[in-house]
């Protein structure tokens, strides 16, 4: 896919065939990571359009790259330890891992994108050696500091999977959790897997699954920093291409409905292909996955979901309501700039990563607090950015009941639990 500027007929970044068929345009966007600091606040924000378009060869779903992943991630706001939920689903991860594969003091465990070492503190408690990498030198630093994880500060891709291969680091278990999307070159991407693999290691990857997507209307998980939204059919092709086949996968419910995939070398003949890929093959065909119709469909879907939001906002307002939200996610900001949500709708909104409190929401300019503030304002409506959390979030914020205080979830559709 051709870069920076925004070509007049973008390519598909897999398979380069002309991107012609549009997915979703929610408008112009600044970054949705790009936090304002407050003494910043009224300095000129590049925004860029949002605009997701599908492959009619490859049915990749992809938006145009207009920054470099460079500028998006080498200083990055997103600790993975800040949701406890999250820490819970990796912890569990790896108790999976072991047990099923026997990984162990022999084995060699890298993750790519390993954050604020969330996960790997895990594999290395039970014994087992293990690798980060990680761009974001601010979060690496975190990790060694916290937990002890050495991390390769630098963007994974074929060039750093080959110098593996040559230092004789290659992986018995490679992984990557949410880290999928966010990849620009997205073949280099894979083909550094494939090199930095052994010949009977396994690789395990999450995303957020592009049928829930389009099920669920999940419209605010598009956003600069995700360059590609998968199905299965989608991610086989693509690996394929790299000599690496799937083997297996889960279903599961993090991030509004995600896909963990299994995949080893095509040469490696001790896995063979399990029933839970043919019955993910079948979900996305019977959903229409396989044909250009259902995308060209979901914008419309989108549009309602803005209307009804603005409508609550609008009713609430109107009848002398405070409402603030909680939560400073990628995927808020999408929700909110694509709504024009800003002060005159929502007070502020808090979240727990002091690294993201006082400053700005990017493009709507919303000031971010920290959870005290909830307490000492006690709003009437509490809008629950990170939805896919909400679970967590109502269970933490369950003090707003005390004064008649109600959760407002936006996705798939405006719902009011009290």
């Amino acid at each position: 896919m051709e870069s920076l500027g925004g070509c007049v007929n973008p390519e598909c970044r897999h398979c380069g065939n002309p991107l012609a068929v549009s997915f979703c345009d929610l408008g112009m966007s600044p970054l949705a990571n790009s936090y304002v600091p407050k003494d910043q606040a009224d300095r000129m924000e590049p925004f860029y359009p949002l605009h997701a378009y599908v492959c009619g060869t490859c049915f990749l779903v992809q938006l145009q790259e207009f920054e470099t992943a460079e500028n998006i991630f080498s200083d990055y706001a997103y600790f993975s330890s800040y949701s406890d939920s999250w820490v819970d689903h990796a912890h569990h991860y790896v108790e999976t891992m072991i047990s099923r594969f026997g990984f162990d003091g022999g084995s060699r465990v890298i993750e790519i994108a390993s954050n604020d070492g969330y996960l790997l503190q895990f594999f290395q408690k039970a014994g087992v050696p293990c690798l980060g990498i990680e761009p974001a030198a601010n979060v690496a630093k975190v990790a060694l500091a916290n937990h002890g994880i050495t991390s390769i500060v630098e963007f994974f891709g074929a060039k750093l999977g080959q110098r593996l291969k040559e230092e004789g680091r290659q992986a018995d278990l490679l992984l990557g959790n949410n880290v999928l999307a966010h990849v620009p070159s997205l073949n280099d991407f894979v083909q550094g897997m494939k090199l930095s693999l052994k010949p009977a290691g396994i690789i395990t990857m999450e995303f957020p699954h592009l049928l829930q997507l389009i099920r669920f209307n999940q419209f605010d998980t598009i956003y600069h920093e995700h360059f590609s939204y998968f199905s299965l059919g989608a991610v086989e092709t693509v690996f394929g291409k790299f000599g690496l086949k799937l083997f297996d996968v889960e279903e599961l419910s993090t991030h509004g409905g995600s896909l963990r995939i299994y995949a080893t070398h095509v040469e490696n003949d001790a896995y063979v292909e399990s029933k839970h890929i043919r019955a993910v093959r079948e979900k996305e065909a019977e959903a229409g996955l396989t044909s250009l119709a259902v995308y060209m469909a979901f914008s419309e879907q989108v549009m309602r979901t803005k209307r009804g939001l603005l409508r609550f906002l609008m009713e609430a307002r109107e009848a002398g309501k405070t409402i603030a939200g909680y939560g400073a996610p990628a995927k808020g900001n999408t929700l909110l700039n694509y709504c024009g949500v800003r002060t005159d709708f929502i007070d502020y909104t808090v979240d727990r990563n002091p690294e993201k409190q006082n400053r700005l929401l990017p493009g709507t300019r919303i000031p971010i607090h920290g959870p005290e503030r909830i307490g000492e304002t006690k709003p009437d409506y509490l809008l629950i950015l990170p939805w896919n959390l909400k679970d967590e979030i109502i269970d933490q914020m369950s003090f707003i009941r005390d004064w008649g205080g109600q959760f407002v979830i936006p996705i798939p559709k405006v719902e009011i639990i009290a």
